[in-house]
């Protein structure tokens, strides 16, 4: 059964090739809805129900005379080049964003239209709306003969990993397509235990519950106090707090949404839980509770990467690698050792993770800030260094001193076990980012993570390395809007899109 028809026509303005794009996605994802409705009400079809996702094209045969200072918002040379398109409701401000920025730069029209890729009935379910709970096992049978079904093979991040080839058609506009994008809205919802839609441009991860405490206890105590004009602060235009099973608080002054009422909290927590402290415009911070391990990492990035966010940081604890380190200092991140090998086969070793000055900058200057300690003072407390992540958590059981001898090698002041993996994920999809780490034991010097002292410690710790957190994304909010993502993360032969 076809769903509606509709062609490609060409648009000079941003909003209009973005309204086309809402009627074509809008009009397909009913119809699956309609069908599927109707077939699990009993009804049965005699040829398959189809929708398909809506695309956008740009044909240039020059080279874009851009804006140099941004890294994105052109294609790299003449030929013809395309992305298919999801969920405008989530992404409509980011694709108004990207559809300016072509016609800005290239002078000519986009053309939106109907594409061939189709969309996965999964994929076309409303938010609270679930599939194979109510059909009986004879009738799931029959849904994957009638309804598109998730197809892996048209999933993998060939473009983000530079190794995609166009076989001779468009080149890619964006590094995600639309059912790429889909999967990953799926699994943060899984993993995460609340909606795509609340996740903020500033993700904060952490591999402890501590932190996660504190940022609920501070978003808790915000949403009770309401702005006061006569001292206003960073946090006014904070409106909401949502926790796992879409909990949203709304802040004091706030008109509760008639959707807030569709949120419970989960009998249990979700695998990697995220809490949202949202703002108006989406420039809020979202904290996820990574767990432990470069698995985890590797699999939260994967996902949020494709809600195209401004920056991410690590927050956590690490051992320290040097005598002089104290508990309680702090480590910030200028290179990685890696040895997660959870991303070698997407991001060779060969590849170089560099520190980006702007996430550097905010995170040194947050630490100031919060600690009031400044010059040598400053330096006493928080070290520069590198970093090295390991997917080995009892490294120090090995019978051979090779480990100890390879992070001596590399210069390492710091060891942890995602640091790495988030900050290759985010190099490897063009995310902004950076790590932040305490010392919370020296195994070299005999000072073991004790459950005793380490509780004592993550207490003493926890509340000022949040602040610091939250700090720096405050001075990236303030000071580097549109400068984040920067050009040292894109290729020379990158998509358009940001």
């Amino acid at each position: 059964m076809a769903a509606p028809k509709f062609s490609t026509q060409r648009f000079g303005k941003a909003d209009q090739a973005l309204a086309y794009v809402f009627e074509v996605y809008d009009a397909q994802v009913n119809h699956l809805r309609d069908c599927l409705k109707r077939f699990v009400a009993g009804e049965t079809f005699r040829h398959p129900v189809r929708g398909k996702y809506p695309f956008v094209r740009i044909h240039t045969d020059t080279v874009a005379r851009a804006d140099s200072r941004l890294s994105y918002g052109f294609v790299a040379g003449p030929g013809t080049y395309e992305t298919t398109l999801t969920r405008p409701d989530l992404y409509a401000d980011y694709y108004r964003e990207q559809f300016e920025l072509l016609l800005e730069n290239h002078g000519v029209s986009l053309e939106v239209g109907l594409g061939t890729a189709p969309i996965p009935i999964h994929f076309a379910l409303s938010e609270h709306q679930h599939l194979e709970g109510s059909l009986p096992p004879e009738r799931r049978v029959l849904l994957s003969d009638l309804f598109d079904l998730p197809d892996l093979g048209a999933m993998d991040d060939g473009i983000a990993n530079g190794t995609y080839e166009s076989r001779g058609g468009a080149r890619p506009l964006a590094l995600f397509t639309a059912p790429r994008v889909d999967y990953s809205l799926h699994r943060l919802k899984h993993y995460t235990g609340t909606s795509p839609a609340h996740f903020q441009n500033f993700v904060l991860f952490t591999n402890y519950q501590f932190y996660i405490d504190e940022f609920v206890r501070m978003g808790h105590e915000l949403m009770r106090r309401a702005p006061d004009p006569a001292h206003p602060r960073d946090d006014d235009d904070c409106i909401a707090f949502v926790e796992p099973g879409n909990v949203v608080t709304r802040r004091v002054g706030q008109s509760v949404e008639a959707e807030d009422a569709l949120g419970a909290v989960p009998p249990r927590l979700p695998q990697m839980p995220a809490y949202h402290l949202i703002r108006r415009d989406r420039s809020g911070i979202t904290m996820v509770n990574i767990g432990v391990g470069p698995a985890n990492a590797k699999t939260i990035t994967d996902h949020i990467a494709v809600l195209r966010p401004h920056a991410w940081i690590m927050l956590g604890h690490c051992a320290g690698l040097r005598n002089s380190q104290q508990l309680g200092d702090y480590v910030l991140a200028h290179g990685y050792v890696r040895e997660d090998h959870v991303l070698d086969e997407d991001l060779p070793l060969w590849v170089p993770i560099p520190a980006l000055a702007e996430i550097q900058l905010a995170l040194e200057g947050a630490v100031a800030d919060v600690t009031q300690l400044h010059g040598y003072e400053l330096k006493r407390i928080m070290r520069t260094g590198t970093v090295a992540s390991t997917d080995n958590r009892n490294w120090e059981l090995l019978p051979q001193r090779e480990p100890e001898r390879r992070f001596s090698q590399s210069r390492a002041v710091a060891l942890d076990m995602e640091s790495a993996t988030i900050a290759a994920n985010g190099f490897r999809f063009r995310v902004p980012y950076g790590t932040l780490l305490c010392v919370s034991d020296k195994p070299l010097h005999g000072e073991l993570k004790l459950p005793g002292m380490a509780n004592q410690f993550y207490r003493e710790r926890v509340d000022q390395h949040l602040r610091i957190g939250l700090r720096a994304i405050e001075r990236l909010r303030a000071d580097l809007s549109g400068q984040l993502h920067s050009r040292k993360l894109r290729s020379f032969a990158e998509v358009a899109f940001q």
